[in-house]
């Protein structure tokens, strides 16, 4: 029953190329865990409100209804999700599970957009207090500590049967996986897939790549090992019904981290590899995160970047970093001024933040007015 109500959607083509998905990341859900030095289980579970949140209805409200946005990331922690007393797999702190279920059916349920469900944890689990770097790498048979891909199967499994009813989420695998083996990060993303599958979930999966997921570096050797470029590899996924799309990432800034205010690399160029790599495959994308800084440098590239998207056939939609609830006068990215894209704040110096700037010069021009608006999540 579930399957003869859903097929119909995905397998519908459309007509003519464009981005369906057009939004923010909301982030807030994998704060209060970061530490000064290594300190295993800091921060955890935290005090939902304090220590973390998910989203503000009322700016998910001004997305949709002012800005007509359809598509929000939504950011969760791992170790809050499965805590390190029950291991990753199937068993849930429910408490958790049900705020971040309650951001997520507000987003689609309450307001009709999509939401992308949003595992922060770079591929990793068991110690996020320095992400991205501290945690152990999920399927690494060395270390004793690691989870297994059985577990993360298992842990997809059961959060797709959570949400198998509503068809307005997609499944995000993980956020930027890095420096681990592209092979293992291959049987990781497909023992997802598999889970997801199996619960009986058709919506839309977003699968990484290795090296933070950068489109830039797609198709090179990546992180301290020099390991196998992501093309070698991700296109080897298997999804049976074939409703599977490659996440990326791409920040404009000199070494592609979002760290910096200027931005000197050009997304249009920087994407022709992976462009090409998805077309050979027959492959579709989502740039899932981005971002630049609060000047008029930063808003001719994004303005480039996001027209670019929209005029190739392989993108199918972008969602931009960052809004969300706990941000304050703080910058997610792009420099110390420019401040969060959470309407209704300023910067670090009591300025417009960069909803009153970036997201004004270089996003508003940019929200198709044909987004996807019904439907369950897939590539058409």
């Amino acid at each position: 029953m579930l399957l003869s109500y859903f097929v119909p959607y995905i397998f519908l083509a459309a007509a003519w190329a464009k981005i369906l998905y057009a939004g923010v990341n909301e982030s807030g859900g994998e704060f209060g865990v970061f530490a000064p030095v290594d300190t295993p289980g800091f921060g955890l579970p935290g005090r939902f409100g304090v220590d973390y949140a998910f989203i503000n209805k009322s700016t998910v409200d001004i997305f949709v209804d002012q800005e007509k946005i359809n598509f929000f990331r939504v950011t969760f922690l791992m170790e809050r999700m499965c805590p390190l007393a029950f291991g990753l797999g199937r068993k849930f702190n429910e408490t958790y599970f049900q705020e971040y279920a309650d951001a997520v059916n507000y987003i689609t349920l309450v307001k009709g957009a999509y939401a992308l469900i949003d595992p922060h944890n770079y591929m990793r689990y068991n110690d996020p207090s320095m992400q991205p770097f501290t945690g152990s790498v999920i399927g690494n048979s060395s270390d004793p500590t690691a989870a297994t891909t059985q577990q993360f199967e298992e842990f997809w499994n059961e959060l797709a049967f959570r949400f198998v009813h509503n068809p307005n989420v997609l499944f995000g695998i993980n956020n930027e996986p890095h420096d681990m083996p592209t092979d293992l990060l291959l049987k990781n993303n497909q023992a997802a897939i598999n889970g997801i599958r199996s619960a009986g979930a058709l919506q839309l999966i977003l699968a990484p790549g290795n090296g933070f997921t950068g489109g830039h570096s797609w198709t090179q050797l990546t992180g301290a090992a020099g390991d196998a470029p992501s093309s070698d590899f991700m296109n080897k996924l298997v999804d049976p019904i074939k409703n599977t799309a490659i996440d990326i990432h791409e920040y404009l800034d000199v070494d592609f981290s979002g760290g910096h205010a200027e931005c000197t690399q050009p997304g249009p160029s920087n994407l022709a590899n992976v462009t090409a790599w998805l077309r050979e495959n027959n492959l579709k994308a989502v740039v899932s995160e981005f971002g630049g800084g609060d000047n008029e440098n930063c808003f001719e590239f994004i303005d480039d970047l996001v027209k670019y998207l929209a005029a190739n056939d392989e993108w199918i939609g972008w969602s931009i970093w960052a809004a969300g609830p706990l941000w304050g006068t703080n910058s997610p990215c792009c420099g110390p001024d420019t401040g969060s894209l959470e309407p209704g704040e300023v910067n670090d110096m009591g300025e417009p933040n960069a909803f009153s700037t970036v997201w004004a010069a270089s996003i508003r021009p940019n929200i198709p007015t044909d987004l996807k608006r019904v439907g369950i999540s897939s590539l058409h």
